[in-house]
């Protein structure tokens, strides 16, 4: 006798599992503009690389010790591929229970971190519902109650130091779900169709405060305050997203970035004539960075990270000759390019990330100082500034900068760290000091302007005699800028640069844990 009838049942229970919540559910999913857990997995990963994990654990009811049905957990995990590298997903499954935790094994969840953890594989949270968070109902069902606690979060922060998480926002996500999104090296949100709080609108009404869920945690809040990184518009583009997130980054910390193609890498040498005016003479004009980036870097391989928030700053992973790199530039549309609150956070996450996992940093500097006033010093602007400021000093990866035009104060010196290397170049544009001329003339000239008897006389003056010792040149003339170059040569040095770090990138964990 064989083994026949154990299949057979091993393939009914395999067939109530994948049923999930049953086809009232799935048909409420897709009719709020979602796809299931499982048409999300198969549209992530390589067609039919998923093998799963746990598929048979749930809820079972028995007659006469004969299975009757099979409720699914509501959490689905297991391996797969993404270009063909071993990841590891696991998503909630909305249609079992809304997520809530009486409807899961936590067991599985705390699986799927260990496995990307040990098995050293970038790891995808899909998350939709609580994400394995309580739910009151299992207090009824229970028949008691519980001291709180976080199922493998132990987990959840040592591969923030170890391996790329990705967690996407796919539905109304509160309390542990929310936390599992923010707790990852990139966090997304669909627009329209996902919101993320700490707890929802029933709960908040409790505290007198009526307002729906968009209202509450809509993606117009979070994708413009950090709680996540950037707002898709649908589902397939967070999964684009994911793919091209995690093709700049290793499997692991103990591995280095792949390098791209041959076939799919950009000319090193190319040189584009219109950088010579991309940076206005006026120095009250504002520019675009962005072309500036994409003519930089090799073409369309600029992936901005977190665009909505922190908007002075941009980051993002490009590649030069198709080695990974971190881009870090400023917007002069936003602030002058100031760095803000919000922009220091950005900087300081990025930063780290880009030293977790051994990307080496190009920094497009323009760089007014810390943005002032009083709205700047109510967000702690110093507070934040200072760690960004620790984050590209602690920075061990290779570190090349940029000068496009201004470098001023202390957030002027976070271009990089002084005590290193400095591989460093400036463009003719170049403009630098403790304090603009613009405005550091008043506070420095006070006391000889207030006695002047043509005080705008004398401004100008003063001005003129500084403006003679402002030029770049003077300052390569005793060597405290390494080399003045031609904006077009900006892309080949680049390139040198990037063929040059590739063998210094160590492996291994950094020194400091990356933390959400």
């Amino acid at each position: 006798m064989g083994w026949e009838e154990e299949l057979e049942e091993l393939a009914r229970r395999r067939a109530m599992a994948e049923a999930m919540g049953g086809p009232e559910k799935v048909e409420r999913q897709h009719a709020g503009g979602k796809l299931t857990v499982r048409e999300r997995i198969a549209s992530l990963l390589d067609k039919g690389s998923f093998r799963e994990v746990g598929s048979l654990a749930g809820k079972a009811t028995y007659e006469a010790g004969v299975l009757q049905d099979l409720r699914p957990a509501n959490f689905v995990m297991g391996r797969g591929r993404i270009d063909a590298r071993p990841v590891v997903v696991g998503g909630d499954d909305f249609t079992v229970r809304g997520g809530a935790a009486d409807a899961s094994i936590f067991a599985k969840q705390v699986m799927a971190e260990q496995m990307a953890h040990e098995l050293r594989i970038p790891l995808v949270r899909l998350v939709d519902g609580t994400g394995g968070g309580g739910s009151v109902k299992s207090l009824d069902t229970m028949g008691r109650t519980y001291v709180p606690f976080n199922p493998g979060w132990d987990h959840v922060v040592a591969n923030l130091a170890t391996v790329p998480v990705v967690a996407l926002a796919l539905g109304s996500v509160a309390g542990l779900g929310a936390a599992r999104v923010v707790s990852s090296h990139l966090a997304v949100m669909v627009q329209g169709t996902s919101q993320v709080f700490v707890a929802g609108p029933p709960v908040v009404a409790r505290l007198g405060e009526e307002v729906d869920k968009e209202g509450l945690g809509g993606s117009a809040i979070h994708g413009r305050n950090g709680v996540v990184d950037d707002v898709v518009a649908n589902e397939e583009d967070a999964f684009a997203l994911t793919r091209r997130f995690l093709s700049y980054l290793p499997s692991s910390v103990f591995d280095t970035p792949p390098r791209a193609p041959e076939t799919e890498r950009d000319d090193p040498e190319r040189r584009d004539d219109w950088l010579i005016d991309a940076i206005p003479r006026d120095r009250r004009q504002v520019y675009k960075v962005r072309p500036i980036i994409d003519a930089l870097v090799d073409r369309d391989s600029f992936t901005e990270i977190g665009r909505g928030w922190g908007r002075s700053a941009v980051t993002g992973l490009a590649r030069l000759d198709g080695w990974p790199v971190a881009v870090l530039a400023s917007d002069a549309y936003v602030y002058g390019g100031g760095w803000t609150a919000e922009a220091s956070q950005k900087i300081a996450r990025f930063v780290d990330l880009a030293d977790t996992f051994h990307l080496p940093v190009v920094h497009l500097v323009d760089q007014p100082g810390f943005v002032i006033g009083t709205t700047a010093e109510k967000a702690a602007t110093i507070r934040h500034g200072a760690r960004a400021l620790a984050a590209v000093y602690q920075a061990s990866v290779p570190w090349c900068s940029v000068v496009l035009r201004r470098v001023f104060g202390v957030a002027g010196a976070a271009h990089q760290s002084h005590a290193r290397l400095a591989l460093r170049y400036a463009w003719p544009s170049g403009d630098w000091g403790s304090l603009p001329l613009e405005g550091g003339i008043e506070a420095a000239f006070k006391a000889q302007l207030e006695q002047a008897d043509d005080p705008d006389a004398l401004r100008a003056e003063i001005e003129a005699r500084m403006n003679a010792v402002r030029s770049p040149f003077r300052t390569a003339e005793a060597f405290q800028i390494e080399e003045i170059i031609d904006p077009r040569d900006t892309r080949p040095m680049l390139c040198e640069f990037a063929g040059l770090a590739a063998p210094l990138r160590g492996t291994g964990p950094t020194a400091r844990s990356m933390r959400p």
